[in-house]
């Protein structure tokens, strides 16, 4: 860890300490992520914290798997119906965010394509550095996203549903069997790291979630990480949306920024019409439906699920729905068009 890493880590406390004392939604979230934008905005030298934050969105999958219990399971064909909108919403999306990039503000057609596509930040990057996309301007785009809809989550649920986004996301440690605690740890570093060597897309969460949901299905998980555990992870992640920013020019704030704003209220219009839609059609319930259809990224809004109290199975499956389809068919339609 150097002096970077550090000041990173300060800046991204001081943040959260901030957002606790105001009595802000989502503190140890937005706190870190704030500061280290406004930071990053300023020049200062930020660092991502690696492989510690990556082990830290592990128990985000862990809190999803402990929830997926034999009851869950057996609702699984109610949340079809709403499943069945995902491909439409995927489509959506890239069919007015590929031309607004494309001809909007002048992008070449991988980086267009690429940065329309609502997937993950890093498979996006990978599949467009592979077609000749700018990557730096990729990951620009779907940062400013994620931010924006980060920022938006919050204001609406407070305002619609009147939630109480400061209260803690779980149990606290001292109230948990310890063994259980050990059980999550091994359970979310086991996943991780198996799901990293067969190549699953969000190894971090995904792998954990399934041998976390394995564990819950068979009763030696019983429980969710403690609050302490999914504070830590809401930090690091926070950390990581801001610290993207880290280097920018005042010629990418300009255009490539600019362009990730103008997408993403291309995004929450068309993500409105549907969370309108299925709410309001009794599909599923107009809260699960507004996680569900907002595209952040997917470790973000399951924080944002945890905290609002919702239905986490439900959010979870539908994000990881639409990610597997941009990547499972997203290269595949872009080699048709360049044919």
């Amino acid at each position: 860890m150097n002096k970077d890493h550090v000041m990173t880590l300060a800046l991204a406390a001081l943040g959260a300490g901030v957002f606790v004392l105001l009595s802000l939604p989502l503190p140890m979230l937005l706190g870190p992520m704030a500061i280290c934008l406004v930071a990053a905005l300023a020049g200062a030298k930020l660092k991502g914290m690696g492989q510690v934050g990556i082990l830290f969105r592990t128990f985000l999958g862990v809190a999803v798997g402990s929830t997926i219990t034999p009851d869950v399971v057996a609702r699984l064909p109610d949340i079809g119906t709403s499943l069945l909108f995902v491909p439409l919403f995927v489509l959506a999306i890239g069919a007015i965010g590929y031309p607004l990039l494309r001809y909007g503000f002048g992008f070449s057609h991988p980086t267009a394509y690429y940065a329309a596509m609502p997937g993950g930040l890093q498979d996006m990057l990978v599949f467009g550095e592979e077609a000749g996309g700018d990557v730096r301007a990729l990951g620009l785009i779907h940062a400013t996203r994620v931010l924006v809809i980060l920022t938006i989550a919050p204001i609406v649920l407070t305002l619609l549903w009147q939630l109480d986004l400061t209260q803690p996301p779980g149990a606290p440690a001292s109230t948990l069997d310890p063994w259980q605690i050990v059980l999550m740890v091994l359970a979310g570093v086991a996943g991780w790291k198996g799901a990293e060597r067969v190549g699953l897309f969000g190894a971090s969460i995904l792998g954990p979630m399934i041998l976390t949901a394995i564990l819950s299905l068979s009763g030696i998980i019983t429980h969710r990480p403690p609050a302490e555990i999914i504070w830590a992870s809401q930090f690091f992640i926070g950390i990581a949306v801001g610290v993207k920013y880290a280097g920018i020019t005042a010629q990418e704030l300009k255009v490539d920024v600019a362009a990730g704003l103008a997408f993403s209220a291309a995004v929450a219009l068309v993500a409105a019409g549907f969370i309108y839609g299925i709410g309001v059609s009794g599909i599923s319930p107009p809260l699960e439906a507004f996680l569900a259809y907002l595209p952040g990224g997917q470790a973000e809004m399951t924080v944002v699920a945890i905290i609002a109290g919702a239905d986490l199975s439900f959010v979870v499956i539908h994000h990881i729905l639409r990610i597997f389809l941009v990547i499972l068919f997203a290269p595949v339609v872009n080699r048709l068009l360049n044919r």
